[in-house]
């Protein structure tokens, strides 16, 4: 069941008709309760409603705009799943996505790179709002059998979803293009395709570029394989964790395994680097943070009867509370000098920042909220837990307010566990229709919430606030 959708305009409430709505009539579904007809003829007391968005009417709109492109969206994703592209060489992605942009009448400006790009639509003097979509692939080999989009380069496949987000922005950007021309969209939309987001990097190329000045709000979908189609994950506050890597250095003078007092012990102080640094990071922040840092390699010396003069540490830092995670390096940095200057070795510290945490906030989460009502089953919106995995989105809500919500791509009923960053990694490409309402839904959401700068009056049959 879905809902005529909260906030509707005062004075601005469907009309109840009997008239099906024109694009319900074109894709063969039958009008919601309560939907006003597009276009209908003026009756008695009734003054003439345009063909809006929002409410019940929104919901044949996008069942018309799917009847005519759900296939070609597949299509879409089902050939960049077949020719991935890692980060920073999404070429020929770039170039599909600009040549179909360009085909509907609009204007995408491609990075100073050469790969991802961004595009407006609609009118410049009202609030904007950012659609994004990330576009490059893994370095993983696809293990999928009988499917006929298989990755063709060796080594590389979609096995995060990016193709689909791809596919979802795109047709989000269709569909709300057609609002554009009709002049029924109160704002203007962009929509960003990112390139290398798992490098990560690409939301930084974006920034610098200008992608996201003059952005109201950010809003983005992700796959999630654990949740079915049909269903979004939704949570306030941090979602998903910065993640940093770390490299630590210790050097010494070295000697024979048989008198550590006449050297340093490099490797016991190692040790006991490796061992006390994250004890001892996790107790300088509030826990709630969730400030993490964990090992991945460790090497030191090459025989067993001789204590090296160097040795290494790497790892990462992971954390979901923003002040926490400006914080972690010079803690980090501290913590390694006291341990290092108990045991009499040199430390050294590089910290490569990834990425932030992605802090979704309440009032972009509530938009989505809002929006999934109007265009999904009541059920459909589910909690999402807090991941510890990194998302360069995470970059734009450093600056702008907005959201990330979890996809559901998981075929309802199927055994197994699934999971991203898997060779077999796949999706119910109906999870391409869902998200394209739920993304178009949310940006016409976020939209009216912001409002029409120097609109003193209602808009005649504007039914989404």
């Amino acid at each position: 069941m879905t809902h005529p959708g909260p906030g509707v305009m005062p004075g601005l409430e469907p009309l109840t008709a009997a008239d099906p709505v024109d694009g319900a009539a074109a894709s063969g579904a039958t009008a919601s309760p309560g939907a006003v007809p597009a276009g209908r003829t003026p009756g008695a007391g009734h003054p003439a409603v345009p063909a809006v968005l929002g409410g019940a009417v929104l919901q044949p709109q996008l069942d018309a705009f799917l009847a005519a492109h759900e296939d070609e969206l597949i299509a879409f994703r089902r050939d960049l799943h077949a020719h991935p592209e890692l980060g920073y060489a999404e070429h020929r992605t770039t170039a599909k996505i600009a040549e179909r942009l360009r085909a509907a009448g609009l204007d995408p400006m491609i990075l100073p790179k050469g790969t991802g790009l961004f595009c407006d639509i609609g009118p410049a003097d009202g609030t904007t709002v950012a659609l994004r979509a990330d576009i490059d692939a893994l370095p993983l080999q696809d293990e999928k059998d009988g499917v006929p989009y298989r990755s063709t380069v060796p080594g590389v496949a979609h096995a995060c979803g990016h193709d689909v987000h791809t596919a979802m922005v795109l047709g989000a950007g269709l569909f709300l293009a057609q609002q554009a021309e009709a002049g029924l969209l109160p704002g203007r939309v962009r929509l960003l395709f990112q390139p290398a987001e798992e490098t990560p990097g690409g939301a930084l190329d974006v920034m610098a570029a200008g992608g996201i000045a003059g952005v109201d709000r950010a809003f983005a979908l992700h796959c999630d394989p654990r949740i079915e189609v049909g269903e979004l994950g939704l949570r306030t506050g941090p979602i998903t964790a910065a993640c940093d890597k770390v490299y630590v250095k210790v050097t010494g003078p070295g000697g024979h395994t048989a008198r550590p007092h006449l050297t340093a012990d490099l490797v016991y102080a190692l040790a006991k680097i490796v061992t006390e640094l994250p004890s001892a990071l996790s107790r300088r922040v509030d826990p709630r943070s969730s400030l993490s840092l964990v090992w991945g390699r460790v090497s030191a010396g090459s025989v067993a009867n001789a204590i090296p003069d160097d040795g290494i540490a790497e790892g990462t830092v992971r954390c979901l509370d923003d002040e926490a995670w400006h914080r972690a390096p010079e803690m980090m940095k501290a913590l390694l000098q006291s341990v290092a200057a108990a045991y009499d070795v040199e430390a050294s510290l590089e910290y490569v920042r990834g990425v932030p945490p992605t802090v979704n906030e309440a009032a972009s989460v509530q938009m989505f909220r809002d929006a999934a009502a109007q265009v999904m089953d009541e059920e459909g919106v589910v909690p999402t837990p807090q991941s510890l995995g990194g998302e360069d989105f995470g970059w734009y809500l450093e600056s702008i307010p907005g959201a990330l919500a979890r996809l559901g791509v998981r075929t309802p009923g199927s055994p197994g566990e699934y999971d991203l960053h898997r060779g077999d990694f796949d999706v119910d490409e109906r999870c391409i229709a869902v998200g394209l309402r739920v993304l178009s839904a949310t940006a016409l959401t976020a939209l009216w919430e912001g409002g029409r700068p120097g609109d003193t009056e209602s808009i005649e049959g504007a039914a989404l606030a």
